[in-house]
């Protein structure tokens, strides 16, 4: 969990973070998570996001923070994760003492005491249901913005109710992470945003609305659990006494809509129309501003947290980093120098020479295996010269985003 805060210039003034295996090892969790034996079900204790609030909080009041300076708070939260809340846990949350730290208030407040979150993979069967009750895979694309994903929030819904029909029945309101990160400080049920409720395959994305076909596939009486959905950037009130009683905040203080982390990293990176943003990590991200999406059966169509009237794409490419890494050391001797050289040694275009790299499964497209192509469209084995090789994996993993970016309605400026 990290704190920022910033000054009227967007001048950092504080940051400070919580881990959660070091800071809060009462919860034993590896990564923040919990792995579960069927190596499927991927999930975090509710409670212990709370304490790490309650921690970090706690941390900026001994720092000498001064509460009462802030104007308002917004927050960003993984997507597709997922959180229970029990029947009569609002008035919980509204008359929290603010005498005791939150975790200890709410600790009775949640059906489900260990979230779901986005490595979950356990709803396979859930996601065939949802597809084949909309008509197929792309139509569900079509409706939503993606084909049914095991981590999104509708299958995973999916998953409990038919699980644990009575803990479904318990539950009177059902939050993303960061609508109940937001509720934390509202006091009160913060409604999901139209950017994060895109990945749950359950928002019409076109009319912002939930799509009754999907709500109905996932679970009966969805829609009153999940409220109405509202821009990111929609003020959703004061922040809740609690905060001002115990640490000073100012009554005037607004809480804004909390997002998903991908949109606010659109957001974040100030992303305009016709702008591309790549993340290059472990897996390689692609982010686009995109006026007129086409949802297609790979990536993912969500609504724009910055604009509502447009959208943003969001592209994952499993091999990235890692890849690269691997070709770095055996045709560079491990040297991004190296690497950098042979790189520039050869010309754009590689002359005709091409590969596609997929050590692991890729998302996008579906494909294993390394496969390499000369100008003449033959297959080449066992592998290109030092500095082809390394061009071809540099040019084949740059033309597939821009392959799949374009599917998705993106159009490359001239």
């Amino acid at each position: 969990l990290k704190v920022i805060a910033i000054d009227e210039q967007l001048r950092v003034i504080y940051e400070d973070n919580v881990h959660f295996d070091k800071d809060l090892p009462e919860f034993k969790t590896q990564g923040g998570v919990y792995i579960h034996s069927d190596r499927l079900t991927v999930t975090s204790p509710v409670l212990m996001w709370v304490k790490a609030l309650d921690v970090i909080l706690e941390k900026m009041k001994s720092s000498g923070f001064d509460f009462s300076q802030v104007r308002a708070m917004s927050g960003a939260g993984q997507q597709h994760g997922s959180v229970y809340w029990k029947k009569g846990s609002i008035q919980i949350l509204k008359n929290a003492s603010s005498e005791l730290p939150l975790h200890q208030s709410l600790k009775g407040c949640f059906s489900v005491s260990d979230s779901p979150i986005w490595m979950d993979s356990s709803t396979a069967s859930q996601c065939r249901a949802l597809e084949k009750a909309l008509g197929g895979a792309q139509h569900l694309a079509s409706v939503t913005g993606s084909r049914a994903y095991e981590r999104f929030t509708g299958n995973q819904i999916a998953k409990i109710y038919s699980q644990n029909p009575e803990v479904y029945k318990q539950t009177e309101r059902i939050s993303l992470v960061s609508s109940f990160a937001a509720s934390l400080f509202l006091g009160a049920y913060a409604p999901i945003d139209y950017s994060d409720g895109s990945g749950m395959n359950l928002l019409q994305i076109w009319e912002k609305a939930w799509s009754k076909p999907c709500l109905d596939a996932c679970a009966p009486g969805l829609e009153e659990r999940l409220g109405c959905p509202v821009p990111s950037h929609s003020v959703l009130g004061p922040i809740s006494p609690y905060y001002s009683q115990r640490y000073g905040f100012s009554p005037d203080c607004k809480i804004v809509a909390f997002t998903g982390d991908n949109p606010a990293s659109l957001a974040g990176m100030r992303l305009q129309e016709g702008d591309i943003a790549i993340s290059l990590g472990t897996s390689d991200t692609l982010f686009l501003w995109i006026q007129e999406p086409t949802p297609a059966l790979e990536g993912h169509i969500l609504c724009n947290p910055v604009d509502s009237q447009t959208y943003m794409a969001l592209l994952c490419f499993k091999n990235g980093s890692l890849m690269r890494e691997r070709i770095r050391d055996e045709c560079a001797s491990g040297s991004w120098d190296e690497f950098s050289k042979a790189l520039s040694s050869t010309d754009a275009g590689n002359s005709g020479n091409l590969g596609f790299y997929f050590d692991v499964m890729e998302i996008t497209p579906e494909a294993v295996g390394v496969h390499r192509f000369n100008r003449d469209n033959q297959k080449v084995v066992p592998r290109f010269p030092k500095e082809v090789e390394i061009r071809a994996l540099i040019e084949g993993q740059f033309m597939a985003k821009r392959i799949h970016a374009e599917k998705l309605g993106y159009k490359v400026c001239k």
